[in-house]
């Protein structure tokens, strides 16, 4: 009986039972990427960064291509940056632990956690929502489109074409810190989150991570068969609607993440992804508001 097999450095994989059972991923990756002393950078804060830095990475290339000047372009990021994690942070501290927080509101704000007999607590930011990120990056792209002077919609069709690629990138990190599991399962492919329990259960991490780079390959390729499109809100109807369709869909995979989510039809997730369908629906269809704010041909 084969019990353990080390596939690198990230990955215990152990599998099991051959003759007649199911095999599952044995999955405890070290949280921590790279540890120089006492500094360590998590795997989830570096998937954070190569999703930002990849989305940065080719929005260039797209402002390049429809002969967006370097001035213009130069803002977006810190835009992005900042209008992302505030949005995330409020929107968890907001719709998954409103009686915590609102109670501590500095702890939405600081990176740390007051913990009784110890006091101040270093924590990093444990709680982000991709919903409240979603609001806050909309939020922070009509800023920066009214501060450079371009066209909203141009804007949000081109950052909805790339943003699949960072919300891979997040997920992945989701997936390394064993964090938003699925149910248990007795599917083939079913990750044993070892830090959790040892339970077979739904790598909805991975799902969604592999959902948003097929969705990603997707928009590069209307985009580069349909360009005239950008400018109308089409593309960000279309990220919109597939990142949280999806997201509907898997969650009925995952465990709830907050307690008040159990015996609910819809999670807090699901609920919050309704909104976000419609807006997607009448942005691709071309609603009036969308055609008001296109750019004029």
């Amino acid at each position: 009986m084969l019990q353990h097999v080390l596939v690198s450095d990230l990955l215990s994989l152990s599998l099991g039972r051959v003759a007649g059972e199911l095999l599952f991923v044995h999955w405890n990756p070290d949280i921590v990427a790279v540890s120089i002393g006492s500094f360590a950078i998590r795997w989830y804060s570096l998937c954070w960064c190569l999703g930002l830095l990849s989305v940065y990475l080719l929005m260039h290339r797209l402002c390049r291509q429809q002969n967006i000047s370097e001035q213009q372009f130069d803002p977006m990021f810190m835009y992005c940056f900042i209008g992302i994690l505030v949005g995330a942070r409020l929107g968890h501290c907001l719709f998954y632990e409103p009686e915590y927080y609102l109670s501590h509101p500095i702890e939405m704000i600081l990176p740390a956690r007051k913990i009784p007999g110890l006091g101040w607590t270093f924590t990093g930011y444990e709680g982000l929502a991709s919903h409240g990120g979603t609001l806050g990056l909309m939020l922070a792209l009509w800023l920066y489109a009214r501060n450079v002077r371009l066209n909203i919609m141009r804007v949000l069709d081109n950052v909805g074409i790339v943003t699949p690629v960072c919300a891979c990138a997040i997920r992945i990190g989701n997936l390394m810190n064993s964090e938003i599991i699925g149910r248990p399962t007795d599917v083939p492919w079913a990750f044993v989150f070892e830090r959790v329990d040892l339970l077979p259960r739904h790598p909805g991490q991975l799902y969604e991570a592999v959902c948003y780079a097929v969705f990603f390959v997707v928009s590069w390729v209307l985009y580069r068969r349909y360009p005239q499109r950008v400018g109308t809100g089409f593309f960000f109807g279309l990220c919109l609607f597939m990142i949280f369709s999806s997201r509907i869909l898997i969650e009925y995979t995952k465990e709830n993440q907050v307690d008040f989510e159990n015996g609910m039809l819809m999670n807090m997730g699901q609920l919050l992804s309704i909104p976000f369908v419609l807006l997607g629906l009448y942005c691709m269809f071309g609603g009036r508001y969308c055609r008001l704010l296109a750019e004029k041909r």
